[in-house]
């Protein structure tokens, strides 16, 4: 989980209905997208060798938004604005771009590994929300898994020893937090949304607000120079990151949802984790150890407790 992953887990009110395709035929869309967004935080440290988080945020929505607009134009998308639901897209923007903005900034200190984990505990942020602002019960369960993840988050971020943390040491595992707890409320709020585009325009024009918001940011000459002078690794990364990341894996997550279910489609999402877990040990060479494994699997652990209902 939009995680550096932008409107991933909801792409705002789709149809859930089975398609007369089987599941297993269908499975490549979420697993394709899964393994992508898995890829996104090592893509991201690549690239912040080079550009500053925010450059990152901007060019990212831009190749986002020229897929989506070839995409759109194909499947020959109504760009009609309506401005009640423009509203919705607006608040939701703003808080994409934070989240986006912070997980990034995180990203400069702390490993791609932890940050797949830590990712992973949105599901029992917005449980936990909802909980204190919309009253929803939880169950017995629910609240065993809410512990257990916050225990395996806890081991974490501390390397086994509790005593080591602290806010400016772990500044990045942090922010990352946050930006999980930022996409929790994202992902609240756009359930709440009533929105009449389609995935792939609400998908367009939020990512349009985006790249607005963050260009007073992120467009100077020294920014532009940078990316400019990319190197070939550098653009590499971004362009994973806008036409994969932003465009290709969100049209198919989108297709994905109106062939299945939404929580056959939405268990992928527990293989991400272990796509950035081993893909930072092989493409970054990251240090993993035995205590990153077992405390992700601790977190992993806890958050499908805290889904089973």
């Amino acid at each position: 989980m939009v995680k550096n992953r932008l409107i991933t887990t909801n792409p705002l009110r789709l149809v859930n209905s089975e398609a007369s395709k089987s599941p297993i035929t269908n499975s490549w869309k979420p697993l394709f997208a899964v393994f992508v967004w898995g890829l996104s935080f090592i893509a991201t440290k690549r690239a912040l060798v080079e550009i500053k988080p925010e450059v990152i945020v901007f060019v990212r929505q831009l190749l986002g938004i020229s897929f989506l607009l070839f995409v759109a134009l194909r499947q020959k998308q109504s760009f009609h604005i309506n401005l009640k639901d423009h509203k919705w897209v607006f608040l939701l923007a703003l808080v994409a771009c934070f989240h986006l903005w912070i997980q990034i900034t995180g990203l400069q200190w702390t490993s791609a590994s932890n940050t797949g984990w830590i990712i992973g505990i949105t599901p029992v942020f917005m449980t936990i929300l909802a909980l204190i602002f919309f009253k929803e019960e939880i169950s017995k369960l629910q609240s065993v898994g809410i512990v257990v993840s916050f225990a395996g988050l806890m081991l974490l971020v501390s390397k086994g020893d509790l005593a080591s943390i602290d806010l400016i040491n772990n500044k990045g595992d942090v922010l990352i937090i946050s930006s999980s707890l930022t996409w929790a409320i994202y992902s609240l709020a756009s359930k709440k949304a009533t929105l009449n585009y389609s995935p792939v325009m609400t998908t367009l024009y939020l990512f349009i607000i985006v790249a607005v918001v963050i260009s007073p940011f992120a467009v100077n000459k020294e920014n532009f120079a940078a990316v400019i002078n990319l190197s070939f690794g550098g653009w590499i990364a971004l362009l994973f990151l806008g036409l994969l990341c932003s465009g290709v894996a969100y049209v198919l997550w989108a297709q994905a949802l109106t062939e299945m279910s939404a929580s056959r489609v939405g268990a992928y999402l527990y293989i991400e984790p272990f796509v950035t877990f081993f893909g930072s040990w092989l493409l970054l060479g990251e240090q993993i150890t035995f205590l990153m494994l077992v405390s992700g699997l601790i977190i992993i652990g806890g958050v499908v407790l805290v889904n089973r209902k």
